[in-house]
């Protein structure tokens, strides 16, 4: 599933940077994008989080999305 997850960040969150991390350490490719630089991603992150801007949002292959998930639970939703 490499590469099929993207990431919506901003470059000083905290968060972000771990979850990065994590998922570099584990091999899963991902697509970032920082929602600070994109307008309609930003949009993107408050539709699928209640009107809030919170990253890292996650989005998979199958349309889900999950806010600041653990790397457990991003496992868990690519099956690996």
């Amino acid at each position: 599933m490499s590469g099929t997850v993207t990431m919506y960040s901003t470059t000083w969150c905290g968060y972000c940077r771990r979850l990065k991390g994590q998922m570099e350490r584990e091999g899963i490719a991902y697509t970032e994008i920082n929602i600070e630089q994109d307008p309609e991603s930003a949009k993107f992150v408050e539709q699928v989080n209640n009107g809030n801007q919170l990253v890292p949002t996650l989005l998979f292959p199958d349309g889900s999305a999950l806010a600041n998930p653990s790397l457990a639970q991003v496992k868990e939703r690519l099956g690996v």
